[in-house]
Formats: structure tokens, sequence, C-alpha cells
């Protein structure tokens, strides 16, 4: 079970393998918008992951699309909701703003 490392909290802790990051985050309590729930719909999940993005699922149609429409988008992004854990451990950052539906 990979950790997930927490910036800039600097909050650590163990998540499921397969797990989507989104649910991860949650279930550790950490302050993440999902205004559509998990559908790749809003974009407010968005997080750069710094370290680990190998071991997380490849980016998807629908997540490649909302991505394409959010300021701030780099090399490091992804949606929370859309972006499965493998067995390495990541380090991601939760950013200070998303955009919305």
């Amino acid at each position: 079970m990979p950790f997930i490392t927490v910036q800039p909290s600097g909050n650590r802790f163990e998540a499921a393998t397969g797990s989507s990051l989104l649910a991860a985050l949650l279930a550790a309590g950490e302050p993440i918008p999902h205004k559509c729930e998990g559908k790749a719909q809003c974009g407010s999940c968005h997080v750069f992951v710094h370290e680990g993005r190998k071991s997380i699922s490849k980016i998807g149609a629908a997540e490649n699309e909302r991505l394409d429409t959010i300021v701030g988008v780099g090399s490091k992004s992804r949606l929370a909701c859309q972006s499965i854990l493998g067995a390495e451990d990541v380090t991601v950052e939760l950013l200070g703003f998303g955009s919305g539906l």
C-alpha cells in the first residue's frame, strides 16, 4: 500500500492500492474540493502530482478534456478523482484554486 504525502500540509498517510487519489485524500481528512463527486466534470479536484506519477493510472479522455479547460494546468496536473493509485508512494500538492461548473 502506498503512502501519500500532501503538500503544503506535510501530512503523510497510507492509502489502498487501486483507490482514487480523491477517495484517499478524503478518507484522510484532507480538505479537497470535489463538486462533481468524482465524475471528471468540474475540475475542482485538480492537483499537482510531484512524485509517483508513473504509478498512478494514465490520463483518460474525460480527464484530459477537463484538464484542457483549467487555468494553471501543467505537466504534473491530474484530477484526483480520476487518478487511481498504484503501489508506489505519491507526493501531491493540493492547490488553492480550482475550476468549477
